[in-house]
Formats: C-alpha cells, sequence, structure tokens
C-alpha cells in the first residue's frame, strides 16, 4: 500500500447552506420537514433545521474520493452519527473533515474521517477501507 499511518490524504471544510438542504432533499427523496422548516424542527425540540444525515456521511467521503488517485476502489465505509448538523438559516453551517490514514495492511488501507461542525465531532467511527 502507497500509505502511511498518520498520513492525512485530504482535509476540507464544506458550507451548507438551506439550499444545499433543498437540493439534498430532492435528489435524495428525504422530504422530512425538519431538513427545511424551523417550527416543525422546534416542535419536535431540536435546535434548528438540521443537515441530512446522509448529506454529512456523502460529503465526508467525498472529500477524501476526491483525493484519491484513480482506480482507488472503496471496500467498506461506515459511520455513527453523534450529533446533527444545524444549518443557519442565514448563516449556514460549516462541517469540516479530516481524512487520516488510522491503518494499512498487505491489501488495504483503512482511513478515519474526523467531521466536525464548530466543537463538536458529528460522525464518529467514520471510516472507509480503500485498496489500490
Amino acid at each position: 500500500m502507497p500509505y502511511s499511518v498518520g498520513d492525512v490524504l485530504a482535509e476540507r471544510t464544506v458550507h451548507l447552506t438551506r439550499e444545499s438542504l433543498v437540493r439534498y432533499a430532492g435528489a435524495s427523496g428525504d422530504f422530512n420537514p425538519i431538513h427545511y422548516r424551523d417550527d416543525i424542527a422546534a416542535a419536535v425540540g431540536l435546535p434548528g433545521v438540521l443537515a441530512h444525515g446522509m448529506l454529512t456521511m456523502g460529503i465526508a467521503s467525498s472529500v477524501l474520493l476526491a483525493a484519491l488517485e484513480p482506480g482507488v476502489r472503496i471496500l467498506d465505509y461506515g459511520v455513527r452519527f453523534t450529533k446533527p448538523v444545524v444549518v443557519d438559516p442565514v448563516d449556514g453551517a460549516d462541517v469540516h473533515i479530516t481524512a487520516t490514514v488510522g491503518a494499512v495492511d498487505d491489501e488495504a488501507a483503512r482511513v478515519d474521517l474526523k467531521v466536525t461542525f464548530g466543537d463538536a465531532t458529528v460522525l464518529v467511527k467514520a471510516q472507509l477501507r480503500i485498496a489500490a
């Protein structure tokens, strides 16, 4: 494997807006109003309109995928959702992703994604296994 434990393969901050959420809802078919209506989010006890979990997961992996050489295969990808990404109607939300090699064997590398929103880690055990 051309990777070593500790290598940072990608790092990026992605800005989400309410428009991002509407576009994702249209693409995914997930029109749950907690993703675009403040009144509904508040009525169910949420701190605000939330980004879709699968959108956050997809953005996190896309940061790594954009940095990989052609031909690298994703063998596995999993995450655990821990905190929501609250998307402000004016300021939006910045999600920061760092992809670091966590383990390497003869067949694959495990890439650990650190995904944060403000001071909160929003995905834990966010890991992809990749092979060249």
